[in-house]
């Protein structure tokens, strides 16, 4: 097996626990800006993707909070906070 299908067994494993509002938001005017192109391919969750209008959009469903989107894009970007206690992703690598 593997090494990328033994990860995604064990992120299937994981659970994840919505919260009231969206940990991470692209703020307004910024669904276009260069720096969010990346985040299509590098987000090791698939939370990004781009509608045919070329604006990036966002899912958290799936989150694992590694802060790479964070990282990549910047808070001027991205408005990025950890989830509220007890939501989120909980790991649960067996």
């Amino acid at each position: 097996m593997s090494e990328s299908v033994k990860l995604k067994a064990k992120l299937g494993l994981d659970v994840f626990k919505p919260g009231r509002e969206a940990h991470i938001k692209i703020r307004p005017g910024m669904e276009k800006d260069h720096r969010l192109k990346p985040m299509v391919r590098i987000c090791p969750a698939g939370c990004y993707s781009e509608n045919e209008k070329t604006e990036v959009m966002l899912t958290i469903d799936g989150c694992l909070e590694c802060g790479t989107c964070r990282l990549a894009c910047g808070m001027d970007v991205l408005d990025w906070n950890y989830p509220e206690g007890g939501t989120g992703v909980q790991f649960r690598f067996g």
